[in-house]
This record gives structure tokens, C-alpha cells and sequence, in this order.
């Protein structure tokens, strides 16, 4: 379990090597809701994610001999170009291993970092097994897109970022893959401030995160089709063991709601955001909680996609 030291020790760590985005508001979402939102943009991230603050904090926190073949992750794409960028900026080499279905918008961003890619099977035993494979041969550090409580610490500061910018919320909502952004933004909130209340957004057709706190059995990585693509991957354990003892729920969003709020937002907002950084406000939108006259703290968590396949227009 990490502590407010930890966080702010990466914090500290990471500042020199990535952004302190903005928060935005909208009277005009402000009113459709009835409450005050407060928006962490890290779509305005470096890499153009989250993902750089946890990629970041891993690499810079650990030793040269740990470093001494490089990096290793395997990832759908925003961490995989975070890990990339941060191996270049510590100066050894990132092997990056990628499905073959990855956005070609995430695999363009890994290359532009100097990542060396390794592509596989869309599926996590081939993913594990190819990381695998470059770690017996070049002996890189691996550093897991979110089963990491260095990863985890650096996801953290943005929520830590947030309640500095916009305080005494009553609610923050993060998305919810893997957990990494999850985990490290109720860690963030509950030692800042415990009266807050803290939620994960899932879609609803890869609602493995709802389904574990639900049981308290950790459920298998979803195999149906989400719009997200950042969060289609299982709760990793180390989210599962913090989540299930101080985050305050769920909320399921569907597929259309969450293309409606991407859109939503690009319309209102006037800022680019992926399928998986609309969930909060696809949920709140569907009403799945209940925040009228509260102040809310939403993450986008990134603004990477395909623009010759938006959405919207392969539902049309």
C-alpha cells in the first residue's frame, strides 16, 4: 500500500519530465448535470496521456543496475509510448511489445518515442509471453502498464494535481482498465481528503472491475468488444487489493453513452479525448450517480485515437 509520501515523492520525481495539465470547466456541462465539474486534462499530457506520469516515476526511480538492459512493458499503446519516451529521457533502451490490433494513432506515437516495438496476438497470454521472452533475452526491467506501485505513484499525482486546483471536492471519477489510474487516484483522494467520495467508470460490456468488487473474487479480463480500448484488460491485483477497501463503487456506462459523451465533449469542451477518457461523463450523463449540487473532479486520461475512425461515424 502506498502512503502520501510516496505519492508526493513521485510526484516530486516526475516533475521535471512531464506536464501539470489544466482543469477545465463548462457552465454549459455545469447545467446539463446540475453540479460543479472540474475537469483534469491529461489528454494535454505528454504522449498525450496519463500514462507518462506512471511510466515516468517507474524509469527515473529505478537504479542503473536494474536499467542495465533497458525496459520492457507490453501495452495497447498509451503506456507503451509513455515507457518509450521515459527510457529515452533516462537513456536506455524500451522494448515495447504490442498487440496487433492497437490503435495505429498508439503505435505511431511509440515509434516517434524511439521505442523498439515487438507486435503479438491480441490476447494477454500472448502479450505476457512475448514480454517474457525480451526479458530472458536482454534482461530489461519490467515495468507493467499498471501492476507496479511505482507505475501506480506517478498515475497518483494527477489526482493529487486536481484537489490543488479544485478543492473540497465531493466526488472524483476516474476510468478503470487495469486499475493503475484508478488505484493511484482514490490513494490520492483518500489521504487528501477523506470526506470525498471516490468512483471508477467501466463500460458496461468489459465490467470485469464492477464484477470483482462485487464477488471479492478478482473476474477474469473481459473478452467482449468496448468503444474503450484503453480499458479493455482485467484488474490487475494490486488495484484489486486497494479498490476493494477504499473505493466507493462502479459506475457502468454503455457503448453508446460513452460515444455520445466523447462527442459531447470535443463539442463542448472543444478538446480531443478517446473513447476510454469519456466514461465518467458518459455514466454521469446516463445517470448512473447521483451529483447534483456537488462539486466533481473527473480525469480525462487521454486524447489518443484514430481520427480516420472516429466513433460516431462507424456507428453510422
Amino acid at each position: 500500500m502506498l502512503s502520501l509520501a510516496d505519492l508526493n515523492a513521485a510526484r516530486a520525481r516526475i516533475a521535471p519530465h512531464i506536464h501539470r495539465t489544466p482543469v477545465m470547466t463548462s457552465r454549459t456541462l455545469d447545467a446539463e448535470l446540475g453540479a460543479r465539474l472540474f475537469f483534469k486534462c491529461e489528454n494535454f499530457q505528454k504522449i498525450g496521456a496519463f500514462k507518462a506520469r506512471g511510466a515516468t516515476n517507474a524509469v527515473f526511480s529505478a537504479t542503473d543496475k536494474e536499467l542495465r538492459g533497458g525496459v520492457v512493458t507490453h501495452s495497447s499503446g498509451n503506456h507503451a509510448a509513455a515507457l518509450a519516451r521515459a527510457a529515452r529521457l533516462r537513456g536506455v533502451p524500451g522494448h515495447i511489445v504490442i498487440p496487433t490490433n492497437a490503435p495505429r494513432s498508439k503505435v505511431e506515437s511509440v515509434r516517434r518515442q524511439g521505442g523498439e516495438i515487438i507486435f503479438c496476438e491480441p490476447n494477454v497470454a500472448a502479450r505476457e509471453e512475448a514480454c517474457a521472452r525480451v526479458q530472458a533475452e536482454t534482461g530489461a526491467l519490467l515495468v507493467h502498464p499498471y501492476d507496479d506501485w511505482r507505475v501506480i505513484a506517478g498515475q497518483g499525482t494527477a489526482a493529487l494535481e486536481l484537489m490543488e486546483d479544485a478543492p473540497d471536492l465531493d466526488v472524483v471519477i476516474a476510468p478503470v482498465g487495469g486499475g493503475g489510474l484508478m488505484t493511484g487516484t482514490t490513494l490520492a483522494v483518500k489521504s487528501v481528503r477523506p470526506s470525498a467520495r471516490v468512483f471508477a467508470a467501466e463500460p458496461e460490456q468489459a465490467d470485469d472491475a464492477a464484477r470483482s468488487l462485487a464477488t471479492g473474487v478478482r473476474q477474469p479480463t473481459p473478452t467482449g468488444f468496448t468503444i474503450a480500448d484503453g480499458v479493455r484488460t482485467g484488474l490487475g491485483e494490486k488495484a484489486f487489493s486497494v479498490l476493494r477497501e477504499k473505493l466507493d463503487g462502479v459506475l457502468l456506462a454503455s457503448e453508446a453513452g460513452i460515444i455520445a459523451a466523447m462527442r459531447h465533449t470535443w463539442e463542448i469542451l472543444k478538446i480531443l479525448i478517446e473513447p476510454s477518457c469519456a466514461l465518467p461523463l458518459a455514466a454521469l450523463r446516463e445517470g448512473k450517480l447521483a451529483v447534483r449540487g456537488l462539486r466533481v473532479g473527473i480525469i480525462l486520461s487521454g486524447g489518443n485515437l484514430d481520427l480516420d475512425r472516429l466513433p460516431w461515424q462507424e456507428a453510422g
